[in-house]
């Protein structure tokens, strides 16, 4: 094999995200549950000869040394001799979005170059090399939708019914790290339970929980994502001219509401100059799924 193209690298959304506690290493403790929509990044990777490892920016620069060469990088330890790849990388998902593109792309490349370079590393390996890069990128691997504890590491598949929503994302970004330092940031947020979410399909259709669950919780991190960064409340009134009930997704900046389900799109008020606004689906799977087991 020689290249493979086309590898999409899907976006998520926090449905909600709980800050129940700190360690005393300073992480964070959390529970979140990760949802894919079909917003997506899309990565080429081509098969190099000379042990060398290059990307190139389709659409948007990325930094020099992201978080896609990092993990081509990790996992060419475990490669032949000589074995390399060029890795071609179209962005669409925003950045400092809360959206998870990086993490995403991240795990396309691991599971794209685990196959180019015929390695067949098990899941769970490339979920410990995912963890070293970041928080969510063993969750992107896992192709689920998932109810996520501890410091992200915790990861366990929950179904979520069918459903679109409409995701905005202001010009302006907002560092995580900034969030995180907060001192008004809420951090003993009750411990909830899987069961309390009732995200299990044959429930769902049984009792017509869809709507709770996609209502369920809030985000700690938005208010003090909209002091730092007042387009978040811009974003989150903008839904609420036109009937939507929104919440910030991850550490922001964008907002998501859901929207009624059809085959048109909806009808929306024209956004704010700058803002990038995107109807979407959730996915019942990430389209890689079981490219590693």
């Amino acid at each position: 094999m020689k290249a493979i193209y086309d590898l999409p690298a899907p976006a998520k959304l926090n449905l909600f995200l709980h800050i129940t506690g700190r360690r005393d290493d300073g992480y964070h403790l959390l529970q979140s549950v990760f949802m894919l929509i079909d917003w997506c990044d899309t990565l080429h990777v081509e098969l190099r000869n000379d042990g060398q490892l290059s990307r190139e920016d389709l659409t948007t620069p990325l930094p020099a040394d992201d978080l896609v060469l990092r993990a081509a990088r990790a996992l060419q330890a475990h490669a032949a001799p000589g074995q390399g790849a060029h890795i071609g990388i179209a962005k669409h998902v925003p950045a400092q979005a809360g959206m998870g593109g990086g993490s995403s792309d991240a795990a396309t490349c691991l599971l794209a170059l685990n196959r180019l370079w015929n390695l067949n590393l098990p899941l769970s390996r490339l979920a410990q090399i995912g963890l070293k890069l970041g928080a969510d990128v063993p969750f992107f691997l896992g192709g689920r939708n998932a109810w996520v504890e501890g410091i992200g590491e915790e990861i366990t598949p929950v179904n979520l019914p069918p459903a679109r929503f409409v995701v905005a994302k202001p010009p302006e970004g907002l560092d995580t790290r900034l969030i995180f330092s907060a001192d008004d940031l809420e951090r003993a947020t009750p411990v909830a339970i899987i069961s309390g979410f009732a995200a299990d399909s044959e429930q769902l259709e049984a009792t017509n929980l869809g709507n709770r669950v996609y209502d369920f919780g809030h985000n700690d991190l938005q208010p003090v994502a909209q002091r730092l960064c007042p387009a978040v409340t811009d974003a989150i009134e903008w839904f609420g001219l036109q009937g939507f009930k929104a919440r910030m997704t991850g550490s922001g900046s964008s907002v998501f509401a859901k929207i009624q389900q059809s085959p048109q799109e909806a009808e929306l008020l024209e956004a704010p100059r700058g803002w990038q606004v995107r109807q979407c689906d959730n996915l019942a799977v990430h389209p890689l799924w079981g490219w590693a087991t």
